[in-house]
């Protein structure tokens, strides 16, 4: 089951390519998003991201630790992680689609496992890695299959890769904060982008 709907999320992927950063800024934040820290955090950080990019698990493994302590449990920032599957995209994808299926409160638990495993796909292969993000589910397998075949699975994932394509988002990791994009991933660049928001 799994690995058909590998095979039908791989369809929602064919158009990823588009231009550098645009002006229009991302979708605004909703309900459907994946929201890690405070709704009413002064500073907003919306992350287009791949469970199959490097730089992204590099982005989530070696910075985000510091800039969750530093920005997000200090009620300072709010990141919103959304995704944009990457190549191989069926595998990005299904990825995508087990972490929204998550239980509540879960979706970062399976993208941790994600991000952090993902140099294992090379040697193990994908069935490891699935498993790891199931079990972090919060789920029964039979229940993320479910979830899964779900028309609405689907249709979430499309609404990132559609806003991520919107916003002019050609690559991953992407950031944008509070609306402005920022070329670089690295701790330094964040930091200089949110602290001149949070002195106003």
């Amino acid at each position: 089951m799994i690995r058909r709907a590998v095979l039908t999320l791989a369809l929602l992927t064919a158009t990823l390519a588009g231009p550098a950063f645009a002006a229009e800024p991302p979708p605004p934040v909703t309900a459907q998003d994946h929201v890690l820290g405070r709704a009413d955090a002064p500073v907003t950080v919306i992350e287009y991201a791949s469970f199959t990019c490097s730089h992204c698990a590099d982005f989530h493994n070696d910075v985000l630790p510091a800039f969750k302590a530093r920005y997000i449990d200090t009620g300072k920032v709010r990141l919103v992680h959304r995704n944009l599957p990457t190549a191989p995209a069926n595998v990005a994808a299904a990825a995508a689609a087990v972490a929204i299926c998550a239980a509540p409160g879960r979706y970062f638990d399976v993208a941790e496992v994600f991000m952090r495993d993902q140099a294992n796909l090379r040697t193990t292969g994908a069935k490891p890695w699935f498993d790891a993000g199931l079990a972090a589910s919060g789920k029964t397998r039979e229940q993320i299959e479910t979830c899964l075949g779900d028309p609405a699975t689907g249709a979430a994932l499309q609404a990132q890769i559609e806003g991520a394509q919107e916003a002019g988002v050609a690559g991953t990791p992407s950031f944008f904060v509070n609306g402005k994009p920022v070329a670089d991933h690295s701790l330094e660049a964040l930091s200089a982008a949110v602290d001149p928001l949070l002195r106003r």
